[in-house]
């Protein structure tokens, strides 16, 4: 199991880099770096790469809307080219709110997108003709009627430092997490807790599973959340930890997306917190944050958590590990974050 952690893109990057660097040192395998409406993630991919010599680095994510599917496949080539084979291709669909309210782009047919983005990725970077690709959303080179009629197959320049760049795709729910499944070589789950993620997405992982190319090798999976290791978190002590991740959850699960579309509620609904996803989200929406905090499941907290001593965290390893999680995202908090990491890198070992 590799060990990963997540850069914040609110702020401090350089100062967050830093700690990457001496984190790589004490057993960090992946960083992801995320890129919402903040600075570009390529940018800091570049920056990472530069800094760091052996830890993978990942977008988390990309999304497919923003670029076109060339410019993704030549920014991926580009990115494991200056990090020597180090680079994760992250991609996910965003929102309505950022995809047409930021980028201007129509919101149309996003996991189909995703799929014709994957497709033509691996095209791209082996190399072995022309990039030609008439889906539903990528047209290349533009169909007969459209543009000035010149366009011509091309193929990419550089002949990439790995053809089989690792694609991850962030997918929430139904037919997306089938397709996840099928194609992708990665997935980046929220929420996700080991003992019950079947209950949410157990069925659309196995419908996948059976449809994907054993080429592909497993599913990798990407999961976790806060880090704490101390025999002082017990009780109360381990609630207060516990506490941080409170606004951040009922931010998703009440205030993202629209009242009747928010994939993350019905995350929380299917794991069986059906009234509190129904009361966090009516808090939220009324401008009632820290009511709805409240309200999020303290259960919920602590399976989609490592927070406690060390014997309770090495329980909850084992329930990631059965659930075939392959790299354990953590975001170190409550102490030294460099410790953290040595210590869970022990305890994986």
């Amino acid at each position: 199991m590799k060990l990963s952690m997540a850069i914040n893109y609110s702020g401090g990057f350089k100062d967050a880099v830093q700690r990457v660097v001496d984190l790589e040192k004490a057993g960090l395998d992946v960083v992801w770096i995320a890129e919402a409406y903040s600075f570009d993630a390529v940018s800091q991919v570049g920056y990472l790469a530069a800094k760091t010599e052996r830890v993978e680095i990942g977008t988390g994510i990309l999304n497919v809307f923003s670029r076109s599917a060339a410019l993704m496949a030549m920014t991926a080539a580009g990115c494991d080219y200056v990090s020597d084979g180090r680079f994760i291709l992250g991609l996910g669909a965003s929102g309505p709110q950022v995809i047409e309210g930021f980028h201007g782009v129509p919101y149309e047919k996003p996991m189909v997108r995703i799929k014709e983005y994957i497709e033509s990725c691996r095209m791209i970077w082996k190399r072995e003709q022309k990039f030609e690709f008439h889906g539903q959303t990528v047209d290349v080179p533009l169909s007969a009627g459209q543009g000035t009629g010149l366009g011509k197959p091309l193929k990419l320049i550089n002949h990439p430092v790995r053809p089989n760049i690792p694609i991850w795709w962030a997918s929430l729910m139904g037919l997306s997490v089938t397709a996840t499944a099928q194609m992708a070589d990665g997935w980046l789950p929220i929420f996700f807790d080991p003992e019950k993620f079947h209950d949410v997405w157990g069925d659309e992982l196995k419908a996948g599973l059976a449809k994907r190319d054993p080429a592909l090798g497993q599913l990798q999976i990407s999961a976790g959340g806060m880090l704490a290791i101390d025999e002082s978190l017990t009780g109360d002590a381990q609630q207060k930890i516990l506490d941080f991740a409170r606004p951040q959850t009922a931010l998703y699960v009440g205030g993202m997306g629209a009242r009747d579309k928010n994939f993350y509620n019905t995350i929380c609904q299917k794991y069986g917190y059906v009234e509190e996803a129904i009361a966090i989200q009516d808090l939220y929406l009324e401008g009632k944050k820290d009511e709805a905090a409240a309200k999020v499941p303290t259960q919920m907290l602590e399976k989609t958590n490592l927070v406690g001593p060390k014997s309770y965290v090495k329980e909850r390893l084992a329930a990631y590990k059965e659930a075939g999680v392959t790299i354990l995202s953590v975001n170190p908090v409550g102490g030294d974050p460099v410790k953290a990491i040595e210590t869970l890198r022990e305890m994986v070992d």
